[in-house]
This record gives structure tokens, sequence and C-alpha cells, in this order.
């Protein structure tokens, strides 16, 4: 099958107008795996899954390219019993790219771009131990002015041996641009712990 190309709605201007964000393409899908692997924090799916990812979710995933190659994603879904919800699946950044606010300028063009279409709520879900990933989100909502809740969902039962509960994130409702809404702490509905590294999920 030929490689897609298409042409990104998201804006890549930002903080480093070096690095483009646009949407994945299937030649992205080998990146996006050794993205994953190398994080060492995320759970790897199979190579064959991220191809996939880039063919049936690129609306819904953004990728950031430095030089044209992939340095970080995030990947998304629009949730079947939720239309109005992007779930993020996985956030991964390249080590060299980290400590840039890279993870946060792709959330908020995905952000952007997802309100432009009507959603209006984000979830993911977090392990107790993820702090990076914990302040991403609660500056992603503070950003936007939204709520953010926590509720838990998957419990270590849920898992293979040696895996952590899974927190659900619950963001919004969205406005349409992370620049016009006026920063408000967000609101917690339920206790959570926090994740370590830039990588969710």
């Amino acid at each position: 099958m030929a490689a897609q190309s298409r042409q990104s709605p998201i804006d890549p201007t930002g903080p480093d107008p070096a690095i483009r964000l646009d949407e994945p393409r299937l030649e992205d899908g080998p990146e996006l795996w050794r993205l994953a692997r190398d994080s060492r924090v995320l759970d790897v799916n199979s190579p064959y899954s991220y191809v996939l990812w880039c063919r049936d979710f690129a609306g819904t995933s953004v990728v950031a390219r430095a030089g044209g190659a992939p340095c970080g994603f995030i990947t998304g879904f629009q949730r079947p019993a939720r239309p109005d919800t992007l779930f993020v699946w996985q956030v991964a950044v390249d080590r060299s790219f980290r400590g840039r606010g890279l993870a946060r300028r792709m959330l908020d063009a995905l952000g952007d771009r997802m309100a432009a279409r009507g959603h209006r709520y984000v979830e993911a879900t977090v392990t107790p131990g993820n702090t990076a990933s914990t302040r991403m989100f609660e500056s992603f909502a503070r950003g936007r002015g939204c709520d953010l809740t926590r509720s838990p969902l998957f419990g270590a039962e849920h898992f293979p041996e040696g895996h952590e509960p899974e927190v659900l994130f619950r963001i919004g409702p969205l406005s349409p641009s992370a620049t016009s809404a006026p920063p408000s702490a967000p609101t917690s509905t339920a206790s959570s712990a926090a994740p370590a590294g830039e990588p969710v999920r």
C-alpha cells in the first residue's frame, strides 16, 4: 500500500519552529514504535499496531518532526461510546528533545484540532507513579480553564503481575483554543497519585 501523504491542519508554529507538528503517516509507524520502546516507560505495542494506528487514527494523533524525522508523538482515538471524547493513548518524546515542553505543545495542538471538530473532552489514564504526566495534564487543563476529574479505572487485578493501576483523567469541556482560555486550577473529584517520564501509559 502506498504511503499516505496529507497536509496537516495543525499549526506548526510554537516555541521551537524547527519542530513541525502534523498527522502521522504510514512510514512513521516504525519510528513511533522505536520512540515507545526507547522511552522505557510506555507499554510497547507490536510494530504492526503503530503502522495501523498511522492509517486508521491519524486524524486523532499527532507527530512532532525535527528535520523530517519523528521526535515525538501522541496517539489518540475517539471513544466509540462517547464520540465527544478524545482518548489519549500514548505520549512519547525522544530523549534528546525532552525538557522543551514538546509533549504539552503536541497536546495543545491536538486539543485545538479536536475542539475545532466538536470534541469537548480529553481522557487519558495515568499510573500512580507518573508525576510528569500528571503535571502535563494538570497544566493542559489549567491552560484551557477546564476541570480535571480523576477516578479509578483499572486496578492492578486487571493486568498481569507488576502493572500499576490506571487512574482516569477526564478534562473538559474544551475551549476552542488553549491561548484564549483563562488559566484556572483544575478540580479533582477523586484522589490520585502520579508516574515518571514524559511518556504517558
